[in-house]
């Protein structure tokens, strides 16, 4: 049996209808990429929602712990919360 971890950091994307047309899948891919490719340390684990009825505001994402919500958000506006997740002492 696998050793079970928790993250230090989970990140729910919306990925819905709304979001996904607003950025929300094209998002969701490159900051699985990031994820991928980050160096030891942080542990971000990304889960991808079909909708969090906010469709007002897609694309929309939160950050676990903090209950941080980016929304109407743009990739580089992700990548950039991710990078300062990781930054973090």
């Amino acid at each position: 049996m696998g050793k079970f971890t928790i993250p230090d950091y989970t990140v729910y994307l919306c990925t819905g209808s709304k979001c996904a047309k607003r950025g929300g899948k094209d998002a969701y891919k490159m900051a699985k990429s990031f994820v991928k490719h980050l160096p030891g340390g942080k542990d971000i684990e990304l889960i991808r929602t079909e909708c969090t009825d906010r469709c007002d505001y897609a694309p929309v994402c939160t950050i676990q712990p903090g209950n941080a919500w980016l929304k109407e958000y743009r990739t580089k506006d992700l990548l950039g919360a991710l990078e300062k997740l990781t930054a973090k002492e």
